[in-house]
């Protein structure tokens, strides 16, 4: 499976190091996010690798809730929590829980459709900074800290028609954001289709800190770094290819 690289799994432990997250998160995701970098000293592992590991271990059920509670690091050692069947968790040595998933309907555990499902929202989940997120905070006249931008998983629901499908792929059909203060949250809606047709619905929510009034000169320098940082790891690719 593609995931395959990106995690290690020792009988039902799952780890990550900076690299394998990384990588997922720019060669996946298309994320660039600050966090996900290995020299990070804040650094986290991207929550939708978390998520598209759960769903290649457990599979993919009509209606799905996963919340997230916590960030990991390399030192993280997870493995998952069956409270019951329609309640599973990812949880440190400890019992932490960091990733909640509620579940109910049919379920699959078909990886060729898991994969693609997972790819495809990871790569339109990627897609959030700059073409989504910076029109929602002109919108609002706020912005992120573009010297430490921090925006973090919350939440995402997903609730499929059917589950016989082949190859369904991921598109945006509407983004909001809330401002309170220094704080704020931005949730995207989306649809799965297949030959045309809507087999799916998802909504992801974000939430962001540290805001402050929005300055176009800052936006473009951040949105200028992240398209260079992007440019750079693919030209680092292509050359090890």
């Amino acid at each position: 499976m593609f995931l395959d690289t990106y995690y290690s799994d020792k009988n039902g432990e799952f780890s990550f190091t900076r690299e394998q997250a990384s990588n997922f998160a720019k060669r996946i995701a298309g994320d660039f996010n600050p966090i996900h970098d290995e020299d990070n000293k804040r650094f986290c592992v991207p929550g939708d690798l978390l998520f598209s590991v759960l769903l290649a271990n457990v599979g993919i059920s009509q209606k799905m809730r996963v919340s997230f509670a916590g960030m990991i690091n390399e030192t993280t050692q997870l493995s998952i929590a069956t409270n019951s069947e329609s309640e599973l968790s990812m949880v440190d040595e400890k019992g932490k829980d960091y990733l909640h998933l509620s579940r109910s309907g049919d379920t699959t555990h078909d990886q060729d459709l898991i994969a693609q499902i997972t790819k495809s929202y990871v790569q339109f989940s990627g897609m959030n900074f700059p073409h989504i997120m910076v029109p929602l905070m002109k919108s609002k006249d706020i912005m992120i800290n573009p010297t430490r931008p921090l925006v973090v998983y919350e939440s995402m629901e997903l609730e499929f028609s059917r589950l016989d499908l082949k190859c369904p792929h991921v598109e945006l059909t509407g983004s909001d954001i809330d401002v309170d203060g220094k704080r704020g949250s931005v949730t995207l809606k989306f649809c799965f289709k297949e030959n045309g047709e809507v087999v799916g619905t998802g909504r992801k929510r974000m939430v962001m800190s540290g805001l402050k009034p929005y300055c176009q000169e800052g936006i473009d320098d951040l949105v200028y770094r992240f398209n260079a940082k992007k440019e750079q790891y693919n030209n680092l690719c292509a050359d090890a290819v």
